[in-house]
């Protein structure tokens, strides 16, 4: 049966998909930390910020793995989602070449827009009425934005889709239900901003980090297939799934 977008069942439907499929969510986190964490430590001892070439392919290692991690960890929130019809394999995890090629050209579109912004900004340094005003404008442009957006990952995963198309994909996704959009935005910041401030006092805290991340990607992906279920019209599988 049809039922509305409802912020209230969204988080609860997510839960229940993070309560029953704890240990396989939390496995693939753990070791997505462990690859990343490594990399990261690896490539301090053995080049230096002078290194320039060496620094810039070991960033782009990095941001390559974390694409990969990133989609898996989608792809295999949809496996789980769906596998009530099916048994699933390790290998329907691994995104393919071309999800994180779309997904890493997002990524730079909106480097490149943040990164020229920045410069226009600093460009104003002499005229501080313009630049604020600018600065302002831009905020609220990216944070409008980064609303409209948001979902671009998941039409990547789950429907194949390019980087600009899932950019339309998105826009279209969202109209409609920014209020209830923005809420959910809250929430995913708030299970994240909480743990990361009070892990600064409390340094053990930052575990719940391996929690809170995969469980604010079963939101924005349950939050995305509720909002398709809701723009067609069609029964809400994810609201029915025992």
């Amino acid at each position: 049966m049809y039922h509305p977008f409802s912020v209230v069942e969204t988080v609860k439907s997510s839960w229940d998909i993070f309560r029953k499929n704890f240990v396989t969510i939390i496995v693939y986190s753990v070791i997505a930390f462990f690859l990343l964490g490594v990399l990261g430590l690896v490539a301090g001892f053995m080049y230096t910020p002078e290194d320039y070439w060496g620094s810039m392919i070991v960033t782009f290692i990095l941001i390559w793995l974390q694409a990969y991690t990133t989609l898996g960890l989608y792809k295999l929130i949809f496996t789980v989602i769906d596998s009530k019809y099916y048994d699933f394999e390790f290998i329907q995890v691994i995104p393919k070449a071309k999800m994180v090629v779309s997904y890493l050209v997002v990524v730079f579109i909106f480097a490149f827009i943040v990164t020229n912004l920045g410069i226009l900004i600093d460009y104003l340094e002499e005229q501080p009425n313009i630049q604020f005003a600018i600065e302002v404008l831009a905020g609220l442009g990216g944070l409008y934005l980064a609303l409209r957006v948001m979902f671009f990952n998941t039409f990547i995963v789950d429907d194949d889709s390019g980087p600009i198309e899932s950019i339309k994909q998105s826009f279209k996704l969202t109209g409609g239900y920014i209020i209830k959009v923005i809420t959910i935005l809250l929430i995913i910041i708030l299970l994240i901003a909480l743990p990361a401030k009070l892990s600064q006092y409390y340094p053990i805290i930052s575990i719940l980090i391996l929690f809170t991340y995969p469980f604010v990607n079963i939101i924005l992906a349950v939050t995305y297939r509720k909002l398709i279920y809701s723009h067609q019209d069609v029964d809400d599988e994810i609201n029915e799934t025992d």
